[in-house]
């Protein structure tokens, strides 16, 4: 079975950030979700006639996470998760794309690891204004104890406060700039 391709045009494209999104979602107290996000997201994607030599390379500014709680959003800028005095970046460059899953290097606090975004292409429009705009969704899941995020807390009926596995969700506008 042969995997269809994103009918994107070529050319360069960059991330609209009033209209994407860069969630996770983790467990908390291990009975719970709790969902989080960065709105401070920039990014340019380069699409050449094969879609998949399309290269894509995103940076996240960290302190922007918010989970709408600020006592929880100032523990993850702390050096106990994200650190973001020292390291206010994390970013995502493609090493790969198939047409359903892009994967590249994820750098979160200086530590880099590959990771495979399974993608879903919702198409292309102009806007009224002529702008031409793409939207893609992703969702992939990590460890973070794998970039150093091993923080936790033991709780009392067993388990950990927060979870291991984070499920990173993406909801991303493109709007091509040439």
């Amino acid at each position: 079975m042969s995997t269809k391709l994103p009918a994107i045009p070529a050319g360069t494209w960059t991330i609209d950030p009033t209209h994407t999104e860069v969630g996770f979602v983790a467990r908390h107290l291990m009975v719970t979700k709790v969902r989080g996000s960065f709105a401070g997201v920039e990014g340019t994607v380069t699409v050449p006639e094969d879609v998949r030599a399309a290269t894509v390379d995103v940076t996240v500014q960290m302190a922007t996470v918010d989970t709408r709680n600020a006592d929880r959003d100032t523990h993850l800028k702390s050096p106990d998760f994200f650190d973001v005095e020292a390291f206010p970046t994390m970013t995502f460059v493609a090493t790969g794309f198939d047409g359903e899953e892009l994967t590249g290097d994820l750098t979160i606090k200086g530590v880099t690891h590959p990771v495979t975004f399974e993608v879903e292409f919702n198409g292309v429009q102009s806007d009224p204004w002529g702008n031409t705009k793409a939207g893609f969704e992703a969702k992939a899941d990590i460890k973070r104890a794998d970039w150093g995020l091993t923080w936790n807390a033991a709780i009392e009926g067993g388990g950990v406060l927060v979870s291991d596995k984070i499920k990173i969700v993406l909801d991303v506008q493109l709007a091509k700039a040439s």
